[in-house]
């Protein structure tokens, strides 16, 4: 049975974490109790969760508040995705692992989801994607590592696709791209499509 503490906890990290409004602003812990129908002590424990992973701040006599993911965070979090996504493209490369029907039915995903009013199931699924390389490699450590940036990776890909007009084909062109070169067992061009769709956002998001 799952607990209060944990059903909080995710119902913040994956819904009010990765929603770009919620920068800046302070949580009200009835309304979310209300919401979820849990009571205000879990909230309470599962905001201290997310206060130690630095997604919320703790400010005495307010409340909890979303972190802003400054523009070092993002720029921090490009990195990191880079070094991840770049190890696990070699990876199941070289072992002839590669998922790629899952790639292309996620990719096939995005493309049905174009519209703005679609935009963070659009990032979802990106996430996904990328999400999905990660597993092949078969190392549950790097896979858990790698699903706690979800929330961040989620709300600063929402954040692009609002900032620039055409962002969603971009994004669809690069992942593309990314899939061509490991279809094509090509590690090298894989890592370079990678770099080169991280920076694409990390621009993006930087100018906005």
């Amino acid at each position: 049975m799952v607990s209060g503490r944990q059903m909080a906890y995710t119902y913040l990290k994956e819904t009010v974490l990765t929603d770009p409004e919620m920068q800046g602003v302070f949580l009200s812990e009835q309304e979310i109790a209300d919401r979820i129908g849990v009571s205000r002590t879990p909230i309470r424990e599962a905001l201290l969760m997310l206060a130690a992973e630095e997604l919320v701040e703790l400010v005495p006599k307010r409340g909890a508040r979303v972190s802003p993911l400054t523009g070092r965070e993002i720029t921090e979090l490009m990195e990191l995705r880079g070094i991840v996504e770049r190890y696990a493209a070699r990876e199941v490369i070289a072992g002839d692992r590669a998922p790629l029907r899952e790639l292309r039915e996620l990719l096939d995903r995005q493309r049905d989801l174009t519209g703005a009013d679609q935009a963070r199931e659009f990032i979802a699924v990106d996430h996904l994607f990328h999400a999905s390389m990660i597993s092949a490699v078969g190392n549950g450590l790097l896979e858990r590592h790698y699903d706690g940036l979800r929330s961040r990776q989620v709300r600063a890909g929402v954040t692009a696709l609002f900032a620039q007009q055409g962002r969603q084909k971009a994004v669809l062109d690069e992942h593309l791209a990314i899939l061509d070169a490991i279809a094509a067992g090509d590690a090298e061009a894989a890592c370079t499509a990678i770099d080169e769709h991280l920076a694409s956002t990390l621009k993006v998001l930087l100018a906005g």
